[in-house]
């Protein structure tokens, strides 16, 4: 989900729409508060406005900061001065763009980000599943799963992709490394994700791995 802190509504709305038809998530608001309330949303990135009605954005991102060094920031504002560009940086912005700019760029950057942000992340946290990557370790309601390593394979690529379905091509060629369609991996796939789910369910809690009939899986809180 992309985070648009923006005051005005006019703009924040345009932009979200048209992330939307690029095919991500999208939120807006429009103000220091709200952006300090939607982090509990967890955003993959954040496109950040300065000029805020009850604040500079500034403190939003140092805000931001000291919940994550990792997640991206991309400043897009009025402000052209080097000085102010320098600022938003140093601040712990990863990007600055000034108004007016193209969308197609600003859709290039977040790719860039997003990508740069997939590749550092160790951690994913759905929910009571928290899931890091160094130990290769997977914890629900704080009790440690017992996973087969394939089946935390599984489990932390459909993690990165943030509540996307996996369709069953990509799980056969990300998992299996299996990129014949001449190879069926469906049998394997349904086992293996029947065990994650009922090794995922063992602690309780809401159901996290759903089968989406005819496509493939996702990993998400709720239906």
């Amino acid at each position: 989900m992309i985070l648009v802190v923006e005051d005005d509504r006019t703009l924040s709305e345009s932009l979200c729409k048209g992330l939307s038809e690029a095919g991500y998530s999208c939120r807006t608001v429009h103000s220091r508060k709200e952006a300090a309330d939607a982090m509990e949303l967890l955003p993959d990135l954040i496109i950040l406005d300065l000029g805020l009605p009850d604040g500079d954005g500034i403190a939003v991102l140092k805000m931001v900061r000291n919940r994550s060094a990792e997640l991206p920031v991309i400043i897009t504002t009025a402000r052209s001065e080097l000085s102010s560009r320098l600022k938003g940086l140093s601040s712990g912005a990863d990007d600055y763009m000034v108004k007016p700019y193209s969308f197609d760029e600003l859709l290039a950057r977040i790719r860039i980000q997003l990508r740069h942000f997939e590749r550092t992340q160790t951690r994913w946290e759905i929910g009571d599943l928290v899931i890091d990557l160094p130990s290769r370790t997977a914890s629900r309601s704080g009790q440690v799963l017992d996973l087969t390593p394939r089946e935390f394979d599984l489990l932390a690529y459909m993690a990165s992709l943030h509540g996307e379905v996996a369709t069953r091509q990509m799980l056969q060629e990300s998992i299996w490394k299996v990129r014949s369609n001449m190879t069926s991996m469906d049998n394997v796939i349904d086992v293996h994700a029947s065990r994650l789910r009922q090794k995922l369910g063992e602690f309780g809690g809401v159901p996290l791995l759903h089968t989406v009939r005819g496509v493939g899986l996702v990993l998400k809180e709720g239906k």
